[in-house]
């Protein structure tokens, strides 16, 4: 703050196109170096005005940024090319020896306040875009420092950039600000179109003759699970995403995380069992066995219709075994994956009056075949 009451700090102004084009902050340092011009004497060398500056009186003249920051500020300034220094600027150097980066005729002499005799400098004048007009080499190099922008994409943009102003025929102060908009717009367009393109295409609906990979197969093999309960598992898999309408993309790595559970859930509640058995005339099935069907989208009432029949043909047949709860398991996905299986050959033929699922019970074919087809039981 100012030590006088009467006398208002002095107020910091920057270029809003400068700061969008080479940052905020950097910005902010350039324009209060450039004004020292006006008050000093710089010493032409090389082509460039040179101009010394104490690092204390540039904290006092920006007291909102520590040593630490006017360091990195101007290292970002001397990166870009903005700024030339004498030496590489060092946070605890006293004294600063810089130039613009922009060719100097003859230094600039600081002008007395009360000579004001001459005219203000006159404000550049908009005028139409000219049509060999090309970007500065300055502007090229700060778009691809600050948005990564190859410079032969700014330069292909330049002349879509013109037909279009002068079709517009508007006029501007700043025609190199606005060909920075365009490029950088331009480059997003650019890349999310490059983004949209690797995208992965949409999977088609699942094929009713889908099979797992060998490399899923060999997976869950080597884990343990049984080749047959793995085919047997199919059928109800492909019948619950075709209904679904869209497949994942990861079908094989849905499958195999599909079989794990239901191989887990089997042998640790159904799989082992007692002493060999004959099944008794009021056996029912363990309450996991329904979740275990389930789980592969088998309606429960399905299953329970198949009980009687599947009963009165082990009664029948005098056989013994371990686990009944299995043998029921195996036989109601056989009926489940035979349904759906005939379902899909006669629905050409059925028309819509045909109702699957009637009362549960696979009466497509006759009795006779239902007696003499034991595959299930194997």
């Amino acid at each position: 703050m100012s030590e006088s009451s009467l006398v208002p700090e002095q107020q910091l102004v920057f270029s809003p196109g400068l700061a969008a084009t080479i940052g905020l902050e950097e910005a902010v340092l350039l324009q209060q170096l450039h004004t020292l011009f006006q008050h000093r004497s710089p010493q032409l060398r090389g082509g460039f005005a040179w101009l010394t500056v104490e690092r204390d009186f540039l904290l006092r003249l920006l007291p909102f940024w520590g040593p630490m920051d006017l360091h990195r500020i101007l290292r970002s300034l001397v990166d870009k090319g903005v700024l030339l220094v004498e030496s590489p600027p060092v946070h605890s150097a006293e004294q600063l020896v810089f130039a613009l980066n922009e060719a100097a005729s003859a230094p600039a002499a600081p002008q007395p306040r009360a000579a004001a005799t001459a005219p203000p400098p006159q404000r550049r004048s908009a005028a139409h875009l000219p049509p060999n007009w090309a970007p500065s080499e300055d502007l090229l190099q700060l778009l691809a420092l600050n948005h990564n922008i190859p410079r032969q994409f700014a330069v292909n943009q330049l002349e879509d950039f013109i037909c279009y102003w002068r079709e517009r025929g508007d006029i501007s102060h700043a025609w190199e600000n606005k060909f920075r908009q365009h490029v950088t717009a331009a480059w997003r367009r650019h890349q999310q179109q490059q983004a949209e393109a690797m995208r992965a295409p949409e999977h088609a609906p699942l094929d009713r003759h889908w099979r797992p990979s060998e490399d899923a197969l060999e997976i869950m093999t080597r884990a343990g699970v049984d080749r047959t309960f793995i085919e047997e598992a199919i059928p109800e898999f492909v019948l619950y995403w075709r209904e679904r309408g869209s497949a994942p993309r990861e079908l094989n790595t849905k499958f195999i995380q599909h079989i794990r559970l239901q191989w887990a859930r089997y042998t640790a509640s159904v799989a082992h069992g007692g002493e060999p058995a004959p099944i008794a005339d009021d056996w029912q099935p363990d309450r996991d066995v329904y979740d275990i069907l389930r789980m592969s989208h088998i309606d429960e009432t399905f299953a329970r219709a198949l009980l009687p029949e599947f009963i009165v043909y082990w009664r029948d047949s005098g056989q013994v075994h371990t686990s009944w709860n299995s043998k029921f398991l195996q036989h109601v996905k056989y009926h489940w994956a035979r349904q759906h299986q005939m379902q899909q050959a006669g629905g050409k033929h059925d028309g819509p009056q045909q109702r699957p699922h009637q009362s549960g019970r696979t009466r497509d074919r006759s009795l006779a075949d239902d007696l003499s087809d034991t595959s299930w039981a194997n």
